[in-house]
């Protein structure tokens, strides 16, 4: 059957089964590969990306449940091309990631979370991204990843201007 997406602000027609989860058609069918499959049980949140700005795990949706809601997937965030959002541009100077497989997912968690709150507490952060497993970091990177994002969201704490 054929369903259309808003993905990343671009609509896309793609020709899925009914069964087809919104994890394999951002894959296979628009060749987004920011989310990844994790366990495919929602309980990872490797799958993670945002519906009308909620984060959800793309493994536990059909691709048809997303007909109509704008999607967004890590490749969606960044402000023009070779260019990092300030979210993705503070998991990196605060190494909030080391093999990166769940850093797409952790970044959209924190992103749905400072779109709504750009001065999360850090308790709040740690809810936010809680659904999303990270063996390699410890969270404490995430966190303040996340934390140094809002600061600068809100005009503080700005990163030293390139030659």
């Amino acid at each position: 059957m054929k369903v259309e997406l808003n993905v990343n602000g671009a609509t896309h027609v793609a020709e899925v089964e009914p069964r087809t989860s919104l994890l394999d058609c951002l894959r296979d069918n628009l060749l987004l590969t920011g989310a990844h499959a994790g366990c495919e049980h929602g309980v990872c949140g490797a799958c993670t990306v945002l519906v009308d700005g909620t984060a959800v795990r793309s493994c536990l949706m059909f691709a048809v449940q997303a007909d109509g809601y704008a999607v967004t997937t890590v490749e969606g965030l960044s402000p023009g091309p070779g260019e990092l959002s300030v979210l993705q541009d503070a998991f990196c100077e605060t190494h909030g990631m080391q093999c990166g497989y769940c850093t797409p997912a952790m970044i959209l968690a924190a992103h749905a979370l400072l779109s709504k709150n750009t001065q999360p507490t850090r308790e709040e952060i740690v809810d936010a991204i809680s659904g999303n497993i990270c063996r390699c970091t410890g969270y404490a990177q995430i966190v303040e990843a996340v934390a140094l994002a809002a600061e600068r969201m809100r005009g503080q704490n700005l990163p030293p201007e390139q030659p």
